[in-house]
């Protein structure tokens, strides 16, 4: 398992993503399969009128991202051998309502394999990778959300230096 993935991006960006730059970076002849997904900027949140929101990444995000990816490569399997390619990003910065936040993209040759991938992929970053979001409510009232925990550490992001949710 995992023998056959290729990590195409696993990368942070202050520049607006592109899913269709995604897809395109993993398409492949032997893709039967390309799945994606897009957590796109909405303009509302528990019933509050949100108008913006801006991302902040701890220093050891990339490196955060990176080892869950890497974590994964070892569970992918292609029923028939062919590669699994995987592109994933994350914004960082200010958003505008409907701007693209998260992007993941998998190819595999067969639906089951990269949605299964595709889904987990974007649990875990959701769950494991510091980055905190910022919403504007249109009231004037700011939250932050976001991953605390380091992965399989318990250690807290949001008690140190790095976090906003310290200043």
């Amino acid at each position: 398992m995992g023998t056959n993935v290729e990590i195409v991006a696993a990368l942070l960006s202050a520049e607006p993503i592109s899913v269709d730059a995604a897809i395109a970076a993993v398409e492949s002849q032997t893709a039967g399969a390309v799945v994606s997904f897009s957590g796109v900027v909405r303009n509302h949140d528990g019933g509050a009128s949100v108008e913006r929101l801006s991302y902040t990444a701890h220093p050891l995000a990339k490196k955060v991202l990176g080892e869950v990816v890497a974590s994964l490569v070892d569970s992918v399997s292609d029923p028939d051998g062919h590669p699994v390619r995987i592109w994933v990003a994350h914004r960082v910065g200010p958003l505008a309502i409907g701007e693209p936040a998260l992007v993941c993209a998998v190819a595999s040759s067969h639906r089951a394999e990269a949605f299964e991938l595709c889904s987990e992929l974007v649990e875990r970053i959701k769950a494991e990778v510091p980055i905190w979001k910022e919403q504007f409510f249109s009231d004037g009232s700011v939250e932050w959300v976001g991953a605390g925990k380091a992965p399989g550490e318990g250690t807290d992001y949001g008690a140190d230096q790095g976090s906003p949710k310290s200043q």
